[in-house]
């Protein structure tokens, strides 16, 4: 499944393999949700519509952000292709997120599934297990359906596999993990980006710096 940015296909072996999880994990502001919404967006210009839930961000935000570097969000959600969702957890019950997510997928053909963020859907399940069981299930349907999932985490801290990935146990779920960091070089803060798994194929293990722009 290509992301359509070609250096990040190259990273990861080509990209995810269709009907796989991937998991997207990175400090505050280090680009994951943007990383997670090229694949949305590529999805939804080859033709396959894609589904987005925000946990954590308002659609106006996300959609401005998206159309400032280029990835179009507004055109797509106007053609029907990508689908936007804000979930408040609470007002939506899990069950009731996870049908929301089923309809998108049997009833709008829907190919891919972002959740953003894990930790936005720990608020509507507090307590570990229960979540990760119903992870467990949800990407379960998903991939058995030929859908690729994206899902975004925050890190505390900067080193790989961080407290978060850890205290959920939920890193093991996904067939590909994305760590993106922060590095400080001549006065700036930079980020970076590498991919730590990859069950499905080969992958790059270099460090690549990632910038965002128009």
């Amino acid at each position: 499944v290509s992301s359509g940015v070609d250096e990040l296909d190259n990273l990861l072996g080509g990209g995810p393999a269709s009907g796989t999880a991937m998991l997207v994990i990175g400090p505050s502001g280090a680009g994951k949700s943007t990383v997670a919404m090229a694949y949305a967006a590529a999805s939804a210009k080859r033709g396959n519509p894609a589904a987005v839930y925000l946990f954590d961000e308002r659609p106006t935000t996300y959609i401005t952000r998206g159309d400032a570097l280029g990835m179009d969000p507004s055109t797509h959600i106007k053609s029907g292709r990508l689908m936007l969702q804000q979930i408040d957890p609470a007002e939506l019950s899990p069950g009731e997120f996870t049908q929301a997510v089923r309809d998108a997928v049997e009833k709008a053909g829907v190919g891919t599934v972002v959740i953003d963020s894990l930790d936005g859907l720990m608020l509507a399940m507090p307590q570990e297990r229960h979540m990760v069981l119903q992870l467990h299930e949800l990407l379960a349907y998903l991939g058995q359906n030929t859908v690729t999932t994206l899902l975004t985490m925050s890190q505390h801290g900067l080193l790989p596999g961080g407290a978060a990935a850890q205290e959920t146990n939920i890193s093991y779920l996904a067939d590909t993990v994305l760590l993106l960091r922060y590095y400080e070089h001549a006065g700036e803060v930079r980020r970076v980006i590498s991919c730590l798994k990859k069950r499905t194929g080969s992958h790059e293990h270099a460090i690549r710096e990632m910038a965002m722009t128009s």
